[in-house]
C-alpha cells in the first residue's frame, strides 16, 4: 500500500465547490474520477480542506492510499492526459503511510484580489472582486492588526456553519496594493467556512468608510456574524499554500 500526495492547481469557475456532492461537479469528482481510470482502483481523495464553488486554488493539499505501482513522482505526468484543462497537478509524490493531508497540516496562506480599476476587466472576471470605489489602503492595514492572533471568529463564520468550536489563531495578514490590484493574503492555523472572504469584506467596508477601525475590535468580541461586514464574493478568493511539518 502507498499512500501519495498531490498538490494541485485548479481553477474553480465551473465547479461546484472541492468536496464530492451528489447531482453537481466537484473538483474531488474529477479527481478521483481520473485516479480511479488510472489505477483501475477506487480512490477515496483526502484534501486539506474545503473550498467553495467559483474559489480557486494554487496549492491545494490531498492524498490518497493505493495499490497501483506507479511511482508517486508520476501521477502529475499521467492526471495530465486524464485531467481537464482547469485542473493540474504540480506535484505528486510518496509520502509515509500515516501521512493525512488535513490533519497534519498546520497552517494554511488564502489570497484574495481585488480589482481596483476604473472599468472592469474581462480577464479578471473569475478571478478577482470588481470594486470600483477608492478605498482606504492604510485604514485596512490599521484595522487587520485586531485580527492577528487567537480569538473567537464566530463573527467571521457563515451563519449556516456547524463547528465544535469557532476559535482560531491568524499569525499574518498582509495587505498591498499592486497597480490597480489590491492583493489580501490571510495566513492561519486553520479556517471557517467563509471565514476569510468575511474578513475581507469587512475589511472592505472599513476601506469604504462604511465602519471605524475600531469597530473590528467589537465585531470580533460580539462573536456575531451580523455584526461583521459583507462576505466577499468568491472567485477573489485563491487557496495559495498548505504548510506540513515534512
Amino acid at each position: 500500500m502507498k499512500n501519495i500526495k498531490l498538490t494541485i492547481e485548479y481553477e474553480g469557475t465551473n465547479y461546484s465547490g472541492w468536496q464530492k456532492q451528489d447531482n453537481v461537479i466537484t473538483i474531488q469528482q474529477k479527481l478521483e474520477d481520473a485516479l480511479e481510470t488510472l489505477t483501475k482502483e477506487k480512490i477515496k481523495l483526502i484534501g486539506s480542506g474545503r473550498t467553495d464553488g467559483r474559489v480557486h486554488a494554487l496549492g491545494q493539499v490531498a492524498n490518497f492510499l493505493t495499490n497501483a505501482t506507479i511511482p508517486g513522482g508520476k501521477y502529475k505526468y499521467a492526471l495530465k492526459f486524464l485531467l481537464p484543462e482547469d485542473i493540474t497537478i504540480v506535484e505528486s509524490k510518496e509520502v509515509d503511510i500515516e501521512f493525512h493531508s488535513r490533519f497534519d497540516a498546520n497552517k494554511k496562506i488564502y489570497k484574495y484580489i481585488v480589482y481596483n480599476g476604473e472599468l472592469p476587466r474581462a480577464l479578471y472576471r473569475n478571478f478577482s472582486y470588481y470594486v470600483p470605489y477608492n478605498i482606504d489602503i492604510d485604514k485596512m492595514i490599521c484595522a487587520s492588526e485586531y485580527l492577528i492572533g487567537t480569538h473567537d471568529f464566530a463573527s467571521f463564520m457563515a451563519t449556516d456553519s456547524n463547528v465544535k468550536s469557532t476559535i482560531r489563531t491568524i499569525y499574518n495578514i498582509s495587505i498591498e496594493k499592486e497597480e490597480e490590484l489590491i492583493i489580501f493574503r490571510v495566513e492561519g492555523n486553520s479556517f471557517l467556512r467563509n471565514m476569510v472572504r468575511i474578513i475581507v469584506g469587512t475589511l472592505l467596508d472599513i476601506g469604504f468608510g462604511r465602519l471605524n477601525v475600531e469597530d473590528l475590535s467589537k465585531i470580533i468580541l460580539g462573536r456575531n456574524r451580523e455584526l461583521a461586514g459583507p462576505t466577499a464574493p468568491a472567485q477573489g478568493l485563491f487557496l495559495e499554500k498548505v504548510f506540513y511539518n515534512e
